[in-house]
């Protein structure tokens, strides 16, 4: 302590709590206090003891949430075997090196490279039960990919030659060959993980405050300690007694409590929301939702998963439902459109026998013409139907979503409703949003009717609907003149502008790289619920901070009361200073165990 009192002096910063702590212990020891000036050096350095535990037990708990970086990656090096010591000539059954074991598949070698080294044209071999090691493309193979650590959607993804995939995730089925696209340093992950290292270097204004509080406070209450030392002292000849007072008052202005207190409860607030997979970039964002009055969030990939479900299907002319859909599900077999993709999965899971098309006609922007064993079929929109002179009369639908419409040999039979699939927790989160007094908004791109549907069906207050993205920032300003500063939520690159705009920005973990890069908050989940769950640990988070300030200054004032009146040793002055900076850090290692 003394000698970092001694480096900080010579560096220009000398009213710290070293300072203080060495002026302190240094005049105990001279009017022969030995115990009190051990004392307050012992306790000092159980405060930075438990400064230390508690700050190293949040950031491994930032850390364990997200770091997904490998350490090594399986470089192919094709027809090199990658042995020091041997130069062979390679056949298709391995590269024969008695002291080195490769595994090939052609021509091909593997090496086991640090993930630095790796760069970007390399091609990384990936096993089934392997960490997606970079960022890159599928070169060769197929397999399905489970992104959930990423980006917490549960469902596999599938991946073959010209897929992009994104580092942390994990390869479930075959054996994929990527090409790098980005080194380890620009990774998904490695992004991810260092804006949640830098998370500290962003404090909030209250911690800012204090420090300049600090400044200020601390030569007044030094400057008063020595006149106290030596005016009544000279007047009176009573040196010891004052001397012991003016160390008081010494020990009693340290900040130390609040300068660590106030720093750990938000560092805390951090760790605890990344046990729940939501990343804060700083303290301030901490800082700024607790203001919030509005929760304002984007519909697709947010509200709903942004997939394409068969919701409901429609039959007409006495033809049973199966049927309509085994008869969509033939003409969707040729086309890779998400709309398609979603018939022919509803007919998959009922184990239904799709007829095979004999020939099938795309009609641009209407839909499709195929014919089947039963006939001709027309799949699509309801201009389709009146292209080919099929009576549409009556058959309308009023229902949000996308509706295709067939006919059978001229003749309607029938239609199918797809829309997007709102995400189970929507309802309980806005809620639990509503019922903390703040205002739910939908700002989208989407059509008013699919944007209104969803809407009643989770309870949000207001909807702005079919903006282009420069219009949802205007709508966003709107809101915030009407409520107060709000919070949005987005997942797309067109929703970058927004997250940045807003009072604080939050991307859900599978959305675009942009919208993470733009935000302040990363739901890692991508749940609705984590977006209560953050509003909540933000408020819990600067409640405690604020109850450390206070109860370190209440104390501060009423021992320096003491001090003047003479009732307060040195065993007081140390209990106002480390001991209060103990309890508020205890107070602050609540958030790390606390339920949210």
């Amino acid at each position: 302590v003394l000698l970092t009192a001694l480096r900080n002096i010579i560096g220009g910063q000398v009213f710290d709590e070293n300072f203080l702590m060495s002026i302190a212990t240094i005049a105990a020891f001279c009017i022969g206090d030995f115990a009190e000036g051990a004392g307050v050096m012992l306790f000092y350095r159980i405060g930075e003891f438990f400064e230390h535990v508690a700050v190293e037990k949040s950031r491994t708990q930032i850390m364990d949430a997200v770091d997904m970086r490998p350490e090594t990656v399986n470089l192919v090096i094709g027809d090199e075997c990658g042995c020091e010591e041997h130069e062979h000539e390679h056949d298709h059954h391995g590269c024969g090196c008695e002291d080195h074991e490769h595994e090939h598949e052609h021509t091909d070698s593997i090496r086991v490279i640090p993930a630095a080294e790796a760069k970007p044209g390399d091609i990384l071999l990936v096993r089934p039960g392997d960490r997606i090691p970079l960022d890159g493309i599928v070169v060769d193979g197929e397999s399905r990919i489970d992104t959930s650590p990423v980006t917490g959607e549960p469902v596999p993804v599938k991946a073959a030659a010209g897929t992009e995939v994104i580092s942390g995730c994990m390869n479930i089925q075959g054996v994929l060959r990527i090409k790098v696209v980005r080194p380890l340093s620009e990774s998904m992950v490695t992004r991810i993980l260092n804006s949640v290292e830098t998370a500290a270097a962003g404090k909030p204004k209250i911690d800012r405050f204090i420090t300049r509080f600090a400044r200020i406070y601390t030569p007044v209450v030094v400057i008063m300690a020595l006149l106290t030392a030596i005016i009544p002292s000279v007047i009176t000849g009573e040196w010891s007694f004052w001397i012991t007072t003016a160390i008081t008052f010494l020990v009693i202005s340290c900040p130390c409590a609040l300068v660590i207190s106030v720093p750990l409860a938000f560092f805390a607030g951090i760790g605890a929301a990344s046990k729940l997979g939501i990343l804060f970039k700083g303290g301030i964002s901490i800082e700024a939702l607790r203001k919030v009055k509005g929760i304002v969030m984007d519909k697709t990939g947010t509200i709903t998963k942004g997939d394409f479900k068969v919701q409901q299907i429609y039959t007409a002319d006495g033809t049973d439902s199966d049927r309509l859909l085994a008869i969509a599900a033939a003409c969707e077999s040729a086309s890779n459109h998400p709309i398609a993709a979603s018939i022919t999965d509803a007919a998959v899971q009922k184990e239904l026998d799709a007829p095979r098309a004999l020939s099938i006609e795309e009609i641009a922007g209407k839909g499709i013409r195929a014919e089947l064993p039963d006939g001709t079929v027309l799949c699509g929109n309801l201009s389709l139907l009146d292209h080919y002179g099929v009576d549409t009369s009556g058959i309308g639908s009023a229902d949000p979503g996308t509706v295709i419409y067939l006919a059978l040999n001229g003749k309607y039979i029938g239609s199918i409703l797809i829309s997007d699939t709102i995400k189970p927790d929507a309802r309980g989160a806005i809620a639990a949003l509503r019922s903390r007094g703040l205002t739910a908004a939908m700002l989208t791109g989407d059509a008013a009717s699919s944007a209104q549907a969803v809407a009643a069906e989770t309870g949000i207050d207001k909807v702005y609907a079919q903006l282009l993205p420069e219009e949802k920032l205007d709508s966003l300003n709107s809101l915030r003149e009407e409520v107060g500063p709000v919070m949005f939520v987005g997942d797309g690159i067109n929703d970058a502008p927004v997250l940045a705009g807003a009072d604080v920005g939050a991307a859900m973990g599978s959305g675009a790289d942009a919208a993470i890069e733009a935000a302040d908050v990363v739901f890692m989940n991508s749940s609705v619920a984590a977006i209560p769950q953050s509003v909540k640990i933000a408020g819990s988070t600067g409640s405690i901070a604020m109850q450390n300030v206070v109860f370190a200054l209440a104390v501060k004032i009423i021992v320096i009361l003491m001090g003047f009146a003479g009732l307060a040793n040195i065993w007081a002055a140390v209990f106002a200073d480390t001991g209060v900076a103990m309890l508020c850090i205890l107070n602050s290692l609540r958030l790390l165990w606390k339920k949210f």
